[in-house]
């Protein structure tokens, strides 16, 4: 896949032997979302999680690469070793830098947008072409996403293990309040690379990516790459995201329809999901996570929903209607029970993975939306407020926690292998 912030990237300069682009050349173009770094928001995130040096980091070993096969082994260090940092920052190992809270996802969006556009102004002297940039930007986009590292015994049931695989996802809406994290994003850097015990005793990993909030990359098969290889092997897939405020939502229906709202790179795609195989795409997929268990046990502080609305356009109708207990025969679908922005999509694509895959009701898998990860009621006006407060980081840890509590419970009334 060649990810969005690669198709976004316009022509190269020429370069001195450095790697730092010639006098005069021009500058290549940032993404959208790498316009936004030089704001004071982002800035301060880095600086005060110790994030800053990374990008500075990254740039200094790229410059020295002679080669393309040593700028791609410096991509992937980096990479990995950047979602290795925010995933020990979140778990609390390692050194303390900076004051911002150990769990915050925010610095690594932000370390990683600053990543790509060093990656994209990087002029080496042997001149990489555009579609070569475009692989380093991708592999980059992986391994600091934790989308290649996803760790499993390597057999299924190996020695009484379940496996279980969790999705979140970047900050989103930073043009109406650029400090805004995102709570799925905060789960899956708290619970990579973990341990949980279900209720039988059996013990349970949890592996953990990112997804980006970008159409692209989704209408270019990130989720199916990365969910491929894992889901024959696993006992258990929940993707996450943020939904409504207050709750948290188990979706049980999926639609396959874009409803337009922009993404990260301020661009709307509205239509049918595009996958492969499209004459044999259905209009929605369904949760198999043991949703009667997670509504009735008591995980956390705030209230979990069965979800079982969606809207679709009747059989022979032609105005979208909501129904409240799921869709009906033969509809065509506008919103699954999780909308139809990307949080959808991402659990259609991986309920119609597994489902393309013959493992049905074998394999537990749907979505789970969190609450929105709100801050203090003094700190509401992004204008005038600060990047953190005590509210905001209880919220963070109280939905990261009940998430843990939700696959914990899912985990022990799903069948063993």
């Amino acid at each position: 896949m060649v990810s969005a912030v690669a198709g976004t990237m316009l022509g190269t300069a020429p370069a001195n032997a450095a790697g730092a682009p010639a006098a005069g050349a021009p500058a290549a173009v940032a993404t959208v979302e790498e316009q936004r770094l030089d704001r004071a928001v982002p800035q301060e995130i880095l600086r005060r999680s110790g994030f800053d040096s990374v990008a500075p980091r990254f740039t200094r070993a790229l410059r020295s690469a002679d080669s393309y096969a040593e700028a791609v082994r410096v991509v992937e260090r980096h990479g990995a070793g950047l979602w290795r940092s925010a995933v020990d920052r979140a778990q609390g190992r390692g050194p303390v830098r900076g004051d911002l809270s150990r769990g915050d996802d925010r610095p690594l969006y932000w370390a990683r947008l600053a990543m790509t556009r060093e990656l994209r102004r990087w002029q080496p002297a042997f001149g990489p072409t555009e579609a070569a940039r475009g692989r380093l930007l991708d592999r980059l986009e992986q391994t600091s996403r934790g989308q290649d590292s996803l760790d499993f015994p390597r057999a299924k049931g190996a020695k009484g293990v379940k496996r279980i695989v969790v999705t979140g996802f970047d900050p989103f809406t930073l043009d109406r309040d650029i400090r805004i994290g995102n709570p799925s994003g905060a789960t899956a850097l708290g619970l990579d690379g973990t341990w949980i015990r279900t209720a039988d005793g059996t013990p349970a990993r949890i592996e953990a990516a990112v997804f980006p909030v970008r159409w692209s990359d989704f209408a270019a098969g990130t989720v199916e790459r990365t969910l491929r290889p894992q889901l024959p092997h696993a006992d258990l897939v929940t993707t996450v995201s943020q939904g409504r405020v207050g709750r948290f939502d188990v979706e049980r229906t999926n639609g396959a329809w874009r409803g337009g709202f922009p993404d990260n790179e301020n661009l709307s795609r509205t239509g049918t999901v595009p996958v492969d195989d499209p004459a044999s795409q259905p209009q929605w997929t369904s949760t198999t996570l043991p949703y009667a268990a997670i509504v009735a046990a008591a995980t956390g502080r705030f209230p979990v929903y069965d979800n079982t609305s969606v809207t679709e356009i009747p059989a022979g109708a032609g105005e979208p209607v909501v129904r409240p207990d799921g869709p009906t025969p033969g509809s065509t679908a506008r919103a699954g029970g999780g909308g139809d922005y990307l949080s959808n999509e991402i659990a259609y694509r991986a309920t119609l993975l597994r489902d393309r895959l013959g493992l049905g009701t074998a394999l537990p898998g749907g979505h789970v939306h969190t609450p929105v990860l709100q801050f203090g009621s003094g700190n509401t006006d992004p204008a005038t407020g600060t990047v953190t407060d005590p509210e905001f980081e209880r919220n963070r840890q109280d939905i990261v926690a009940q998430v843990r509590a939700i696959v914990t419970t899912a985990a022990s009334a799903a069948p063993s292998s």
